[in-house]
């Protein structure tokens, strides 16, 4: 217990002296929201890794979906490293960062009121924003709380009141830059804490192949009645995996708090780094995740799903580890908790302030009390989905039991929301303000019916996992649908937004050719 509390101690001191340190680049909104747009690859691609992955991962998708699909769902991991990390950075990396400095946006929503010339779609942006982030946040609290109750024997709210108030202090102190800086301190423990859990539990399981072997024992007549089905190469359910693959991994292309990492990367060549930085990253940390949960029905003996959820998974998985392991793991998912954490509500409190506040309700804002509002609304969103955690703990509403099931909720309002319409916003000139409109409606309407009335959804669509999928592929085919049937944007406002890739710049004979 002294050992874990010591790196507990040691682990929040850093944080919170990075916080500090980091005060000089918090002192206008360019700085404390983007970090002065000069922040580099390794710093950007861990900020995107640790946010993309958090206790909701670790704790909430990686044993719900190995307990559902066994090894098959390392899979997930897989792509969350292709197309979660690769593709997102390769097609979304370059063109974010010269457009939205070209327009001078440092929000996702302010990107569609200049891309757009439209306050509205600002302000309706900024809304589903900050909605749907709060379910989010609180399934962070909740995968953290579980393991912490395991580790320590804390009740739930002080774990929640403790992470709320770290994260605060160093984020309102530093900004993006200290939340950049401990991103990368906290990927760097990730990475060493996935790889070692990964090794001590195999172990404990008589190594890799003897753990298969017993996976391959592993029967469940109500999920397949076909033998050796969880160390399968697909699993019991392909189309469900399927599902969730797309969510978790195309979701990231559509979530503020993910492409607004791009806005603040130095320059070209630093894109390229993270790319790389990036997926590899993703691969390790998403991959060794799922991996480890593909093993949950090894330990089906000491676990009740029925009674405990999903949840608890994982947690029985590491309650057997050596004390020195679990202080690693809690450093670890703590870690990835609070680096999520971060992002989110910077985003969120950035996003009410410039988006929706500035301008709209407080005209003539400087740029001084931009930056006091954004620090007071991280207190505000931080206490408002604390207490949304603590009351989800005791709902007896199964819609939002599972930390699962909450992210997907909020990942598919959001990226059902956002991705086709900021996609087709960097590329295609023909995109029009109402497609964008309709894909918001869409994508955030639909998953609120889904929570609400799930019942009477199509059998395949009443898993949140699923529907977001569905609202993302879906707004895809929406967006240059009605684009091509609304009326055509201003040739002037899309010439002056696409003239940012046709800028001359000089380069190096060996970078670039007569």
């Amino acid at each position: 217990m002294f050992l874990k509390i010591l790196l507990l101690v040691l682990f929040f001191g850093v944080m919170v002296a990075v916080g500090i340190y980091c005060r000089k680049h918090a002192t206008d909104v360019n700085g404390f929201v983007l970090g002065g747009r000069n922040v580099g690859p390794w710093l950007t691609a861990f900020a995107y890794g640790t946010s993309y992955f958090s206790a909701v991962i670790f704790i909430g998708y990686a044993g719900q979906f190995g307990w559902k699909y066994g090894i098959a769902s390392t899979w997930i991991g897989i792509g969350n490293a292709v197309i979660g990390s690769f593709l997102a950075w390769a097609i979304l990396g370059r063109r974010t960062r010269i457009m939205t400095q070209h327009l001078n946006s440092a929000t996702m929503p302010e990107f569609f009121g200049k891309r757009f010339d439209s306050k509205g779609l600002k302000i309706g942006a900024s809304i589903i924003v900050f909605i749907f982030l709060i379910p989010y946040t609180a399934s962070l609290y909740n995968g953290l709380s579980r393991l912490f109750e395991m580790a320590f024997g804390i009740p739930y709210i002080w774990c929640i009141i403790a992470m709320s108030v770290l994260t605060g202090i160093y984020v309102i102190a530093g900004g993006y830059m200290a939340t950049a800086i401990n991103d990368f301190i906290q990927g760097i423990i990730m990475l060493i804490g996935i790889v070692a859990v990964i090794a001590a539990v195999l172990v404990n399981n008589g190594g890799f192949v003897e753990a298969l072997n017993g996976l391959a024992e592993v029967t469940d007549e109500s999920v397949s009645t076909t033998p050796g089905v969880f160390n399968s190469f697909f699993g019991p359910d392909p189309l469900n995996l399927l599902g969730v693959i797309i969510l978790t991994s195309l979701g990231t292309w559509g979530l503020p708090q993910m492409v607004q990492k791009f806005y603040a990367i130095k320059n070209e060549n630093d894109i390229r780094k993270g790319t790389v930085i990036s997926t590899l990253f993703a691969l390790v940390v998403a991959g060794g995740c799922y991996f480890l949960g593909g093993f949950g029905r090894l330990y089906s003996a000491q676990v009740d799903v029925a009674a405990d959820g999903y949840d608890a998974i994982i947690p029985t998985m590491l309650s057997t580890l050596p004390d020195i392991l679990i202080a690693i793991v809690v450093i670890l998912v703590l870690s990835a908790s609070m680096s999520t954490l971060s992002s989110l509500v910077i985003a969120s409190s950035s996003t009410l302030t410039i988006d929706f506040l500035k301008d709209n309700f407080i005209k003539k804002m400087s740029e001084k009390k931009q930056v006091i509002l954004i620090r007071i609304f991280i207190v505000v969103f931080i206490a408002i989905s604390a207490f949304i955690a603590i009351y989800q703990t005791q709902s007896q509403n199964e819609s939002v039991k599972f930390i699962a099931q909450l992210m997907g909720v909020s990942w598919g309002a959001l990226a059902g929301a956002f991705l086709a319409p900021f996609l087709y916003g960097l590329y295609w000139k023909k995109t029009t303000k109402a497609a964008c409109w309709v894909s918001f409606i869409f994508g955030a309407g639909i998953m609120l019916l889904n929570l609400f009335f799930r019942s009477s959804f199509p059998t395949i669509l009443q898993s949140p996992i699923n529907c977001g999928a569905f609202a993302m592929l879906a707004g895809l085919i929406i967006v240059p649908v009605v684009s091509l049937l609304t009326p055509k944007p201003k040739k002037e406002l899309v010439d002056d937004t696409f003239a940012c890739y046709d800028k001359t710049v000089s380069a190096k004979q060996k970078n670039s050719l007569d």
